[in-house]
């Protein structure tokens, strides 16, 4: 850990706990007003925004990287907080939420907090890590230099799976000849979930930009766990969960690559 700088990471990632949780407190309030807490999805990508904002402020790292990273992920989080805002408004709660505090117990304040808002604002402050290590950083140099354009290159990818595959489910939907129709063209033919694939690709090229310089390359439990969700725990699994019993989608899945973009099979 030679070089890091102790002191500056504490500045850093105690302002991203504040900045969290006063976002978070505020989707809290929005949700007790609106009758629903699927909101919190909307302050997701918006809160890693400000992470790597308040990131790039506070910290001493290199100037480059750090302006690079917002930029990065300004452009994939204001996308995604804008699509899942433009996707939940005017609608009920999600099932996955009432399911949720239905198992806890119930929708008292607290038990909403502690299971949602809560446990949003930890999973976005660790995921956010190799943000954070990556602002107090020096330069990257050397061999560091192609890991950071690896990163660069893999965080293109990711956008272009989750923003296209958003798009093309987006129109798909809103043809009327489609309804109960399962969507099987464009990314969708190639995994059953090129946004969670798109958005894994993104994190993993997020910290390739920090592992470009020692020690940030210790931050990658961050992209694990976020890949974890995405594939196995509240992402592809969930949905797969609720799409088991609608007519073809069975025939979808034996055709079509789980995660990984695969060509589909005949």
């Amino acid at each position: 850990m030679n070089g890091f700088g102790w002191s500056n990471f504490g500045a850093v990632t105690a302002a991203s706990l504040l900045v969290l949780a006063v976002l978070q407190a505020a989707t809290f309030l929005v949700g007790r007003r609106i009758g629903r807490y699927n909101v919190v999805d909307v302050s997701w990508g918006l809160g890693l925004v400000l992470v790597a904002l308040v990131a790039a402020v506070i910290g001493d790292g290199d100037a480059l990287r750090r302006w690079l990273v917002v930029v990065l992920v300004a452009v994939w989080g204001l996308r995604l907080t804008w699509h899942m805002y433009a996707k939940s408004a005017g609608k009920g709660e999600d099932p996955r939420y009432v399911e949720m505090l239905d198992r806890a117990g119930g929708n008292s304040p607290w038990v909403v907090v502690r299971k949602i808002f809560l446990t949003q604002g930890l999973a976005q402050w660790f995921v956010s890590l190799p943000l954070q290590v990556s602002a107090v950083l020096g330069p990257t140099s050397g061999l560091g230099a192609v890991v950071a354009v690896l990163g660069v290159l893999l965080w293109v990818v990711g956008v272009v799976f989750e923003a296209v595959g958003d798009h093309q489910l987006t129109a798909f939907k809103a043809d009327p000849s489609n309804k109960g129709v399962i969507m099987d063209v464009g990314l969708w033919a190639w995994t059953r979930h090129p946004n969670y694939f798109g958005d894994s690709c993104v994190w993993w090229g997020l910290w390739l930009l920090a592992a470009s310089v020692w020690p940030g390359a210790v931050t990658v439990l961050s992209p694990v766990v976020m890949t974890y969700f995405l594939v196995f725990a509240t992402g592809a699994r969930l949905l797969e969960k609720s799409m088991a019993q609608r007519p073809g989608y069975p025939e979808y899945q034996q055709r079509t690559s789980y995660f990984l973009p695969l060509p589909p099979k005949r």
